[in-house]
């Protein structure tokens, strides 16, 4: 007799053990679902130390590499262009020179036709030597007023002489008169001499009168011509045929006159490239027309635009290091700043900003900073105006 208690029913198991095949797939589920507590506090503690290791490092190049320089990449080149205009009109009759085309100070640009320009230098001249002409014949005729003053004077004394003459003939006349009547009346003169004496002291007085007129006459005409002679000598008087006023002024319209002349040949008037050639051959160009620009290419500067919160510590003289994606990072550039711009961007635009509005929003502001060149690395590594530039100031420059 068999003792079925101890028997197991086929397929029946344990209610404790897990079914088969779930012992190794509830252990994967617990591993993979949940950290260990160990390894949990290990992890957190390695990112913490993480956390510090990057804000020490963050702290350190702050204080010790951000801190001193400031840097920008909105910086471009720029220069003091030479706008080539002509001083005088005329039409164009030759050009020597095309856009790109690197340029000498003082090399022929252009030329403008000089015929009216040689005309007028020979009508000047012409003035000159008549203005010359006429000075002199304005001390000739100051010296011609001198003799004719003089000689009126001389007829002064002339006039003097004839009327002491007419005293002399009217105080005979007198005597001869008075004596005549004093005898009229014995009967011892006639009637027809006492007559006769009579019309002789008339004359006499007639003369006299005569000769004082005479005087007179001559006095005024020698004031007369003294004045002419005064008047006609301050026109001259302390001057040279070199100072005298027509002469200088037809010496200054011969000078103005060549120098329109020489302004028909056009140099350049720095080194540089041309840019922008906007006359041809045989187009009429007039005085103060924009002909062509030379860009300094030998001497040109950047204007690095810097936030305003960056430019706290910024100092003109201080040393920057610039780079060109013209050639790229190998190729750096030093300079000084030399100056800060009056505004930033914002208020030298067409439109300012209108920032009383209900609706403002704070635009951090950029200040152009401009950056001078070192002329040598400008000749090794040439640029161009516009050509975009990242800039590095040195804030620890003293300078």
């Amino acid at each position: 007799m068999t003792d079925n208690s101890q028997e197991t029913p086929a397929g029946a198991g344990n209610s404790q053990d897990p079914p088969a095949g779930a012992g190794a797939d509830g252990n994967a589920h617990e591993e993979g679902g949940v950290v260990d507590k160990s390894k949990r506090k290990s992890l957190l503690v390695g990112l913490g130390i993480a956390v510090l290791v990057i804000g020490a490092g963050f702290f350190l190049y702050q204080e010790f590499i951000g801190s001193r320089s400031v840097s920008t990449d909105n910086a471009y080149v720029s220069g003091e262009n030479a706008q080539v205009t002509p001083l005088t009109s005329g039409r164009v009759i030759e050009v020597l020179v095309t856009d790109t085309q690197p340029v000498r100070k003082g090399q022929l640009l252009f030329r403008i036709e000089d015929s009216d320009q040689q005309i007028a230098v020979q009508q000047a001249e012409a003035n000159l030597a008549q203005a010359q002409r006429k000075y002199g014949q304005s001390l000739a005729n100051n010296q011609a007023l001198g003799a004719t003053a003089s000689a009126n004077e001389a007829q002064i004394n002339t006039a003097r002489a004839s009327l002491a003459s007419a005293q002399a003939s009217l105080t005979k006349a007198q005597a001869d008169y008075g004596r005549r009547a004093a005898l009229a009346g014995g009967g011892a003169v006639s009637a027809e001499e006492l007559t006769t004496a009579r019309q002789a002291l008339d004359a006499a007085k007639a003369s006299y009168q005569e000769a004082q007129a005479a005087v007179a006459q001559a006095q005024q005409n020698a004031a007369s011509a003294r004045r002419q002679e005064e008047a006609a000598v301050a026109l001259t008087r302390g001057t040279t045929d070199k100072t005298a006023p027509e002469i200088r002024l037809a010496e200054a319209q011969l000078a103005q006159a060549r120098l329109d002349l020489t302004r028909t040949i056009v140099r350049a008037p720095i080194d540089g490239v041309i840019s922008k050639r906007t006359i041809q051959v045989g187009q009429r160009i007039q005085s103060g027309s924009p002909a062509m620009i030379v860009v300094p290419v030998g001497a040109l500067y950047v204007d690095a635009n810097f936030k305003e919160d960056q430019l706290g510590k910024v100092r003109s003289g201080q040393a920057a290091v610039l780079t060109s994606d013209f050639y790229g990072s190998d190729v750096e550039y030093h300079g000084k700043v030399v100056g800060f711009s009056g505004g930033t961007g914002a208020a030298f635009s067409l439109i300012p900003a209108q920032n009383a509005t209900g609706n403002w929003i704070k635009v951090v502001q950029r200040l152009p900073v401009r950056i001078q060149l070192d002329p040598r690395e400008l000749k090794d590594h040439p640029l161009r105006v516009g050509l975009s530039m990242d800039a590095k100031i040195d804030l620890t420059d003293a300078n």
